[in-house]
């Protein structure tokens, strides 16, 4: 059977600040399809959504809506109550009542088929935050159904689901579209693309690249190339002759509390390993292993001749640097001095300096590394004050002061501008110069390409391959992602 257009979205622009997020983009969904909505970090999908789902207007451009067409949306980030009910989750608005009482039963008589039909078998007077993560998902997920829409966007549902939910939701959604529901499918996997939708748009810097395209007149490479665009190989690559030193980390056959599995690797002093995959697949969880953050339950670690560390602490003990993707939160102390950030590990935690070290020489060894990061402020600069460039640096000064054999970096360069980040570029390389081992895992597969030696991908918690040489460019990154290919150059 054949339906109309439940929604209509044309020449649609928004900027924030002097940046645009959406520069002319559209989209049309059909009763009956489930429509997926691919593209990089940054390309616009986000704000594309907000806008359709009407929680955020556009600067210009329309949005035209079908006849009764009522919209739910499950957005990536769960917006569940944890110390709630099941029950009182799935109607949090205008629950049913009998004489003036919420209707428990008219609550569970309209669920429990919602639930059923997504294999959530819970008992409704639990609370939430007692459900596995993939339960709270699909609890959300049962909420949008239970208002009945004609649209159902979905951001990212499968982010924390496992195989058998995946598959369920699956087959709830050819339900969905069998009944004339529109599905606006919003996924980082491409090969699930491939099985779920009947058309795909693919955005790239606010823009359709591809507009709609059927599943069937498309592939997964294609897909990455629109993703990608033709955006030039960098000309320059790493070479380098490896410092002669045993190798400061190895992992072999670890199983990390069920994320890991028989993951094995190593790297050399001197080189700069990438770790790259698809939210959830395994790779972060390999870099919290070498950082102290994440236990090990089955194979063995050993960095730089010690064991696996048992803690951040331990880890900095082992002298290995973390560089977290959240700076605010985890890397800064924004209240404090520049000093106070960048002394603060090598003294407190190694005691570098002695028991009592004066002010005068923690501020002269910050004003050393300062120098050599080209930082723009002084050691009693307030942190919190500084640019988000010159914060990252400071993040970088204290660990640098720690003289570090491993170099874990998580995304360094995120939000900070391009020179900045040309500035930990090579800042990374004269780590490596110097005889550290660095990992780096970053969201932005040129980065990958440009900095590292070699990047190792994951999928679904194994370590599925390497790409290296002439073939690690960001298409065959992004393939391997999500294909779990082996590329290796030899």
């Amino acid at each position: 059977m054949t339906y109309g257009d439940i929604l209509v979205a044309q020449g649609l622009v928004k900027s924030y600040g002097g940046v645009r997020a959406l520069d002319g983009a559209g989209i049309r969904l059909r009763g009956g399809e489930v429509h997926a909505l691919v593209g990089e970090n940054g390309a616009g999908k986000s704000t594309l959504v907000r806008i359709l789902s009407g929680s955020l207007a556009p600067d210009e451009g329309a949005v035209r809506l079908g006849e009764d067409a009522r919209i739910a949306a499950v957005s990536q980030e769960l917006s569940l109550f944890p110390d709630l009910t099941v029950r009182e989750n799935l109607f949090p608005y205008r629950p049913p009542r009998r004489f003036g009482l919420l209707d428990k039963g008219a609550m569970d008589r309209a669920a429990r088929p919602v639930l059923d039909e997504l294999g959530l078998n819970v008992d409704l007077d639990a609370e939430l935050g007692e459900l596995t993560l993939a339960d709270q998902q699909l609890t959300e997920i049962a909420r949008a159904l239970l208002r009945d829409p004609r649209l159902l966007i979905l951001d990212e549902p499968t982010s924390a689901l496992p195989a058998d939910a995946v598959e369920r939701l699956e087959r709830v959604l050819r339900t969905l579209t069998g009944r004339g529901i529109a599905v606006l499918y919003v996924s980082h996997f491409l090969e699930e693309v491939m099985r779920i939708a009947q058309r795909v748009t693919v955005l790239r810097d606010g823009r359709v690249a591809l507009a709609g395209v059927e599943r069937a007149k498309t592939d997964v490479p294609e897909l990455v190339t629109a993703m990608l665009g033709g955006r030039p190989e960098p000309s320059v690559r790493r070479t380098r002759s490896l410092v002669d030193l045993p190798p400061p980390v190895v992992l072999s056959q670890v199983d990390v509390a069920g994320r890991l599995a028989d993951v094995t690797f190593t790297v050399r002093a001197g080189e700069v390993v990438g770790v790259a995959g698809l939210q959830g697949a395994g790779h972060l969880d390999a870099l919290e292993v070498v950082c102290g953050r994440a236990a090990v339950s089955a194979g063995r670690v050993d960095i730089a001749g010690h064991g696996q560390p048992r803690s951040l602490r331990d880890a900095v003990r082992a002298r290995v640097a973390f560089v977290p993707s959240d700076r605010k939160r985890y890397g800064l102390m924004v209240d404090r001095t520049v000093w106070d950030n960048t002394t603060a590990v090598s003294w407190l935690a190694l005691g570098r300096g002695g028991f009592m070290p004066s002010r005068s020489q923690l501020v002269r060894r910050t004003a050393d590394l300062t120098e050599r990061l080209r930082l723009r402020g002084g050691p009693y600069d307030v942190v919190g004050r500084l640019s988000g460039g010159n914060q990252q640096k400071v993040v970088f000064a204290k660990w640098l002061a720690t003289e570090p054999k491993v170099v874990v970096l998580d995304d360094p360069t995120r939000g900070v501008d391009i020179g900045v980040r040309a500035e930990m570029h090579r800042i990374v390389g004269e780590l490596a110069a110097g005889g550290a081992a660095v990992l780096l895992a970053s969201t932005d597969l040129a980065e990958l390409t440009e900095v590292c030696d070699r990047v190792l991908v994951f999928v679904r918690g194994r370590l599925t391959g390497e790409v290296s040489g002439e073939r690690l460019t960001e298409h065959a990154l992004a393939v391997a992602m999500q294909q779990g290919l082996s590329s290796n150059s030899g």
